[in-house]
């Protein structure tokens, strides 16, 4: 029998508001029957739009919020403004309270993470909170961190992007040495920036037993696949998540217009019609909707802002496995081995070079 799993949403965030919200989590629903919600919102209008969703009516609760954060607000502004009051804070305190395993919005995304990071903290060693993406690939799909959550990070930043990434690898695609390769402009070793190498080399030292690290991978390996994790920081892995979108939306416009440009042309498509529908359901954004915020006590999930029904399902459907998959635990697990092998490296060198 599958494990109950309540979510917090925020069910005023995103462009299309609560009801895209609501239609997302009544087909979440329909998925995964276990699911329950607390929503987070405007009470009147939240309830008026469940009349048309019974069965997320009969799972939900419904939680009134007097604040809307805006897509165009400022993270210090909605912090300021959004605190104890708004669906983005009153979401995430669910998880902190323990009401909830997991929060999802599709609100803004800088207020989002400066709200969680203000209510559930940073874990115990961690600097900065990371985006974790899925990713599809030729071989199925990576997980790609950070897509945004902070600009530039250290060597000890992306080693403990590393260990993160991997703890979610091993919950996303139940593999127990997740292939881990570090994002760079070459593979070989004496290329990158220094913050780059120094991670590298970190890792090849800890030699974790939870993870593989291959090495330096280049972009055109992301979409190969040939990593379980591709680690680098939010501005590169923004701009590198953003070409990728914008890539699949060119080639599906190529596509279109190719596919009816002559008589001859649409008669290809339609004989080999199954083919474009399987591809087409592969470069669908809305399958892997979600962006995971790792590093934080508690699980927050960020839906594309844009997406429709079927997308915010999507992310629904990512935060019921992290849930399952108690990614928390896994984490603070994995980064507590990480330090002791780091403790005993560093005793060890101490003890060969005679140090007390």
């Amino acid at each position: 029998m599958s494990k109950q799993i309540t979510i917090s949403l925020d069910a005023m965030g995103g462009d299309a508001g609560p009801d895209m919200v609501l239609a997302g989590a009544a087909l979440a629903l329909e998925r995964r029957p276990e699911l329950r919600f607390v929503l987070f919102g405007d009470e009147t209008r939240l309830k008026t739009i469940l009349a048309s969703h019974p069965a997320l009516a009969a799972a939900s609760r419904v939680v009134h919020a007097d604040v809307v954060v805006r897509m165009d607000d400022k993270p210090s502004q909605a912090l300021r403004a959004g605190r104890w009051k708004s669906s983005m804070w009153k979401a995430i305190e669910a998880v902190k309270t323990g009401e909830a395993a997991v929060c999802v919005s599709a609100g803004n995304t800088g207020a989002l993470m400066a709200m969680a990071k203000f209510c559930l903290r940073t874990m115990a060693g961690i600097e900065r909170p990371a985006i974790a993406a899925i990713w599809p690939t030729l071989t199925g799909e990576s997980i790609v961190l950070d897509v945004g959550a902070t600009i530039g990070a250290d060597a000890q930043q992306l080693v403990d992007f590393s260990v993160m990434g991997a703890a979610m690898a091993r919950a996303v695609f139940s593999v127990d040495r997740p292939k881990v390769g570090l994002l760079n402009v070459g593979v070989e070793e004496v290329k990158g920036i220094e913050e780059v190498k120094m991670a590298g080399r970190l890792l090849k030292e800890a030699d974790l037993s939870e993870l593989d690290y291959t090495g330096f991978v280049e972009g055109d390996d992301i979409g190969r696949g040939i990593v379980d994790v591709v680690v680098t920081e939010g501005f590169a892995g923004n701009i590198a998540l953003k070409t990728a979108e914008g890539t699949a939306r060119q080639m599906g416009q190529y596509l279109r217009a190719g596919i009816t440009r002559t008589w001859l042309a649409r008669l290809g498509y339609l004989l080999a019609k199954s083919a474009f529908d399987r591809l087409k359901e592969k470069m669908d954004p809305r399958k892997v909707n979600g962006g995971v915020f790792l590093g934080l006590n508690g699980v927050v999930i960020k839906s594309h802002g844009g997406t429709d029904a079927e997308g915010f399902a999507s992310a629904v459907s990512l935060a019921y496995d992290m849930a399952v998959a108690d990614l928390t635990r896994r984490i603070v697990e994995g980064l507590a081995h990480y330090h002791r092998a780091g403790a005993v490296a560093a005793a060890n060198a101490g003890d060969a070079r005679g140090e007390p």
